[in-house]
């Protein structure tokens, strides 16, 4: 194993004991920091310690089209990497404290209209074992808000149907109550009774399966999203989220409360769920635009 490669395993243990980050940021911060040291590699750089050097290679990353949110992420992977260099004694400072992230572009996530999302929900064709349980995924995921990261390590002892909630452990294991509508667990039993058991090898409690037993990846739930909202006729920029924030802005359309719609997504900071707000005053002034006889 290479000097970088130890570095990178050393991280990511520092990022999980010492930062208790999810999985999920710790790979995404990895991934980064391969990238920076892969770089300094070709460039014949030893670990800087100084700003110009990150500077350069930022520059690279911002040249070659790399979007600006993940700009932002890579310089958030940077300066945790040198907080773990500085504590490993790699380097005595910290170059990170003069360099800037780029600024955020504040993009409004398309959402789906209530009809369009009826739309995308009765695509699968639930004759089928496959699109039965497709079907329930996007109920679920519609029904409750939640991140497709938190749907594919779902385990039955969350799901509490009795009762119409769900357990729901996002970001940092932070765990959350989300209620389930009927229509959702409905499916969701289907799914479960009908199913499930013919997917199941072994005692796996991961909720969702695919056909030789194993739970579901985020790329597979995002291709399966995009695939129905496809067969829908719908032209929008589909992500992972695209449900979650639909979820989201129908509630706030409808008039639920910023802090209630908060603690369903699961959000540490409001200022993260008011931009529900923005979209929904949005398509407020859309409507206004098209229906007022006096709108110029």
């Amino acid at each position: 194993m290479s000097r970088e490669q130890d570095w990178v395993a050393d991280f990511s243990r520092f990022l999980q004991l010492d930062q208790g980050l999810a999985k999920n940021t710790r790979l995404s911060y990895c991934r980064d920091v391969r990238t920076f040291l892969s770089w300094l590699n070709e460039q014949h750089e030893p670990l800087p310690t100084s700003a110009p050097v990150i500077e350069a290679f930022l520059q690279t990353q911002a040249a070659a089209g790399k979007a600006v949110q993940s700009q932002i992420r890579l310089v958030a992977s940077l300066r945790k990497f040198y907080r773990f260099a500085i504590h490993q004694h790699l380097v005595a400072h910290d170059p990170m404290t003069l360099v800037d992230a780029p600024k955020a572009t504040h993009h409004l996530p398309d959402v789906l209209s209530i009809g369009e999302v009826q739309s995308v929900l009765a695509q699968p064709d639930t004759s089928k074992p496959l699109g039965m349980r497709d079907r329930a995924i996007l109920e679920v995921l519609y029904a409750t808000g939640m991140r497709v990261s938190e749907l594919t390590t779902l385990q039955l002892t969350q799901l509490h149907l009795d009762l119409g909630l769900v357990q729901v452990v996002g970001k940092g294991d932070r765990e959350r109550i989300v209620p389930i509508g009927d229509t959702a667990v409905n499916w969701l039993e289907q799914y479960l009774r009908d199913i499930r058991p013919g997917y199941l090898h072994g005692r796996d409690q991961t909720v969702f399966l695919n056909f030789h037993g194993n739970g579901l990846s985020r790329q597979s739930i995002w291709k399966m999203i995009k695939k129905y909202v496809a067969q829908a006729g719908i032209q929008k920029d589909v992500t992972p989220h695209t449900l979650r924030h639909s979820f989201a802005t129908h509630l706030l359309e409808n008039g639920a409360d910023l802090r209630v719609v908060q603690e369903l997504l699961g959000h540490a900071d409001i200022a993260t769920t008011q931009i529900y707000t923005h979209i929904s005053k949005t398509r407020l002034l859309d409507v206004y635009a098209k229906y007022h006889p006096r709108y110029e």
